[in-house]
């Protein structure tokens, strides 16, 4: 019994000696290697071909998952070359302990691959998710990487976005649909403050003009006094010019309203009125 027990503990070394750790390393440093090429390369197509870079992006995330799952299986398989019986014994055993102590993460990697083939949202999407607002930047095995516009990088788990809801503002295009609010005093003329913000829009340099400029007019309470709300929906061209789009905007037609003499609701201390 004991010869059977050194036999097997000195075919175990066998299976993890020094050569063949030192090629699992060694072709572990290649796998991220050759990935940082993958990603600097994408890096620069996209500068070359801006308008293909949510296709780039999703591509190079694509390879990314099955280099590192593919590449780690076949080190494991063509180094360490385990027997069957031993995988068979083993591998229950290790998928249990794992399973447990890394529930959370293997929630992740498997909710990773639902992402990967759902695809409620894709890389480059601007996205609204809890709190958070941002481009989504990469979709890793574990988690989901998104850039808010203060240049923030959030990190969530790729799990949180398979129980809880998520709101994609493109939805894969690269123009994206951006709205103004503006609110105007009751008796103010809509027809020429409407013509005011549709001009400024659509001479703005981030506007996507192949899609309508649309608007929407309602009553609404504004410190506690009733006004109007013209809320203005138009595309920006590209969706990294969302804020740069609305800000345009924002500066021109509150400069032409103030010069037409368009008034803005407001609450005036010294008196009652809430119009001035």
């Amino acid at each position: 019994m004991d010869n059977e027990i050194i036999a097997q503990i000195g075919e175990m070394g066998g299976l993890f000696n020094l050569s063949k750790i030192t090629l699992i390393l060694l072709g572990l440093l290649v796998l991220v290697m050759v990935n940082k090429g993958v990603r600097d390369l994408s890096q620069r197509l996209m500068d070359k071909l801006p308008s293909r870079r949510f296709m780039i992006l999703q591509l190079a995330t694509l390879f990314s998952f099955v280099w590192y799952i593919g590449g780690v299986f076949s080190l494991f398989a063509g180094v360490i070359q385990p027997p069957k019986e031993l995988l068979l014994a083993t591998g229950g055993s290790m998928a249990v302990a794992i399973g447990i102590a890394l529930k959370d993460v293997v929630a992740s990697i498997i909710a990773g691959v639902i992402l990967l083939f759902d695809r409620p949202f894709q890389v480059g999407d601007r996205v609204s998710f809890g709190d958070t607002y941002g481009e989504i930047v990469s979709i890793g095995l574990r988690s989901v990487r998104l850039n808010t516009l203060d240049d923030n990088l959030v990190t969530i788990p790729n799990a949180r976005f398979i129980t809880e809801t998520v709101a994609s503002g493109n939805a894969g295009a690269l123009d994206m649909m951006v709205v103004t609010d503006f609110y105007l005093a009751l008796d103010e003329d809509l027809e020429k403050a409407r013509e005011i913000v549709f001009n400024v829009i659509v001479t703005s340099r981030f506007a996507y003009l192949r899609k309508d400029v649309t608007f929407a007019i309602e009553e609404v309470a504004v410190a506690e006094r009733l006004a109007i709300r013209l809320r203005a929906k138009a595309y920006v061209l590209d969706v990294r010019y969302e804020k740069a789009f609305q800000s345009d905007i924002v500066v021109r037609v509150s400069k032409l309203f103030r010069e037409q003499g368009i008034r803005r609701p407001r609450r005036d201390l010294s008196s009652d009125e809430a119009l001035v």
